[in-house]
């Protein structure tokens, strides 16, 4: 069974939060664990996502064996046996961003009576052929490095390869702005080793090809979707284009509402641009808390 970590007052609705394949169950700090989780400016006391007024549970993600079989709806599965066990059994909201978002829309075609509302932050229901394609060759320079030993440093690359999907060029241009194109280069390439080695300090390779894959065979029937649903979309965003959220949209069976934002930082800015997704995702928790009072 998957771990899973709660905070927030026990008789509070229920809001899970569940981030990209890099996230974990520590959301943000608590009694217990102290130190700051993955969303911790966006989860927490009097935060966005408030733990006096929520209880929220979050999740480790299954593939620490690297399946290859490892899909969204296993993530769903295993998530849903874990609120079982933990005598959880209405949920106030689920609240995804990016696989985290592919995760909440399985959980949703498995069992579409268990939650009340999604929101999801730039996911759709399938991966496009662009996001697959650029995954593909992250996978194949994790594979070679197993074939030459040297799988962390290949991870470490592959790493670095997704971290120039996950922004824009017009963010980038500001952050690597030298007049010198020699210290220009040295900066993008500091950049992108310490993102990889940060990667590689919390993900092994064989776990990163399954989450990796899980993410292009992911596919969820958007009719299945009966629940109310809060899709944000980044404009900017490069592997969840708001092309393909209007076609989820307008087939999810449930109340549908999509919400499109521009932001410089394209796919990360749940991460990186937390205040604009804020008061998009506050109104959404808060307009179902004030219809039930």
């Amino acid at each position: 069974m998957t771990s899973i970590e709660i905070t927030g007052p026990a008789d509070a609705p229920t809001v899970v939060v569940l981030g990209g394949i890099s996230s974990s169950r520590h959301v943000t700090a608590t009694a217990t664990n102290p130190s700051p989780g993955w969303w911790n400016g966006f989860v927490g006391p009097r935060k966005p996502i408030d733990t006096l007024q929520f209880r929220v549970v979050s999740m480790d993600y299954l593939g620490g064996n690297g399946d290859d079989a490892l899909s969204t709806h296993h993530q769903a599965s295993a998530l849903l046996d874990a609120l079982d066990e933990s005598g959880i059994e209405q949920l106030h909201a689920v609240v995804g961003a990016s696989y985290g978002g592919m995760v909440a829309l399985s959980l949703a075609e498995l069992n579409p009576t268990r939650v009340e509302r999604l929101i999801v932050i730039g996911a759709a229901h399938q991966s496009t052929p662009t996001a697959t394609a650029h995954r593909s060759l992250q996978r194949r320079v994790v594979e070679l490095g197993f074939r030459v030993g040297l799988e962390s440093e290949a991870l470490a690359i592959a790493r670095g390869m997704a971290m120039t999907t996950y922004s824009t060029s017009h963010e980038l241009e500001g952050r690597f702005d030298s007049d010198d194109p020699l210290e220009r280069e040295r900066e993008i390439e500091r950049f992108l080793a310490l993102a990889g080695a940060q990667f590689v300090s919390r993900c092994s390779p064989g776990r990163f090809l399954a989450l990796s894959r899980s993410l292009d065979r992911h596919c969820v029937n958007p009719a299945a979707v009966t629940c109310r649903t809060l899709l944000i979309g980044v404009i900017e965003d490069y592997l969840v284009p708001p092309s393909q959220l209007r076609e989820l949209a307008a087939n999810i069976s449930g109340p549908c509402e999509l919400a499109l934002v521009s932001s410089s930082h394209g796919h990360d800015a749940f991460l990186e641009d937390q205040s604009l997704i804020a008061p998009i995702v506050q109104r959404a928790l808060l307009s179902r808390v004030r219809a039930a009072a």
